[in-house]
């Protein structure tokens, strides 16, 4: 992102809905419940690749009568288009597909846990592109809340209902991809983009992908698996649109690391409504591990509030 873009998206707006701390619980929130939704569907028998379709889908639709009102809806081009083919990819299809395929293995709880390890990959991969870094408080946030997310890992791999290997990595994985994905969508976006715009036509294009990998792999799109849970889908969807509006605003406003730390939000929401809505059962320790996740997100807040 330029300078003058950077300025730009902090020097507009005022209240609320322009605080970075408010975007960021807004959007862990809202993320968090991805894990259980993602839960329901693998129990019910719907593929992980039609639920990742359903996400960006849902975004699309969503977003898409908000860019026709506004009149800002036309084809992205040049450096817009390659942002939009390269952030779909690593941001949204890859990710999901992982995330929707641990999920029935590994539990909405870990899985959702797993996102709280993306802050410490995207500070890292920030250092090295010499990106902007957070405060020594934020650090301190970001270092409170790995150690929370490590003592949840130890706790739940080393449990008798632990999942195989196979999918211990496949969800380590995650935040990887998701790193790469905040780093990149900081780097290389388009000068004077909306947020809104972008996240329209990234989600727009990996529907496009999703879809071509499933008539690839099932010679059609098995639309009739979401009867069986048709709640689930329909608030996925709606869940997804709300999530990526204010997603890409606070990529614009806070940056790739403070964007990474939606995955403390989203961890300890998704945790909670795994063990309240799906009666998953977890250990004291990993409780514990929550707990301090949960200190990293406070000191997280505090951050940003100092520096505001």
């Amino acid at each position: 992102m330029s300078l003058s873009s950077e300025n730009t998206a902090r020097g507009s707006g005022s209240g609320l809905f322009q605080s970075s701390a408010f975007l960021l619980l807004l959007t862990g929130t809202l993320i968090g419940f991805n894990f259980p939704l993602g839960k329901i569907a693998g129990d019910a028998g719907v593929s992980p690749m039609l639920w990742a379709l359903l996400v960006s889908l849902g975004a699309s639709v969503m977003l898409l009568p908000v860019l026709l009102a506004k009149g800002q809806l036309s084809l992205p081009r040049g450096r817009m288009l390659r942002y939009v083919v390269i952030s779909g990819l690593i941001s949204f299809v890859f990710p999901n597909l992982l995330l929707f395929s641990v999920i029935p293995h590994a539990g909405s709880g870990y899985t959702g846990l797993m996102f709280a390890l993306s802050p410490v990959f995207t500070l890292t991969l920030a250092v090295l592109f010499r990106l902007k870094t957070p405060s020594l408080l934020g650090i301190a946030g970001i270092a409170t809340g790995l150690i929370g997310a490590t003592v949840v890992s130890i706790t739940r791999g080393s449990a008798p209902e632990a999942p195989d290997l196979i999918w211990i990595v496949a969800a380590i994985l995650i935040p990887v991809a998701l790193a790469c994905g905040n780093i990149y969508r900081t780097i290389d976006w388009p000068e004077g983009a909306q947020p809104n715009v972008l996240a329209f036509w990234s989600h727009a294009f990996s529907v496009v992908v999703f879809i071509a990998l499933l008539l690839i792999t099932n010679g059609s799109l098995p639309i009739n698996e979401l009867v069986f849970a048709p709640s689930a889908a329909l608030t996925q969807v709606i869940i997804a649109g709300l999530t990526f509006p204010v997603f890409f605003k606070l990529q614009q406003k806070g940056g790739p690391v403070l964007l990474s730390q939606i995955g403390y939000v989203a961890a300890a929401v998704g945790l909670i409504a795994a063990t309240v809505l799906l009666g998953e059962t977890y250990s004291l320790m990993t409780w514990i591990g929550a707990a301090v996740i949960a200190c990293g997100i406070a000191i997280t807040v505090a951050a940003q509030i100092r520096e505001r």
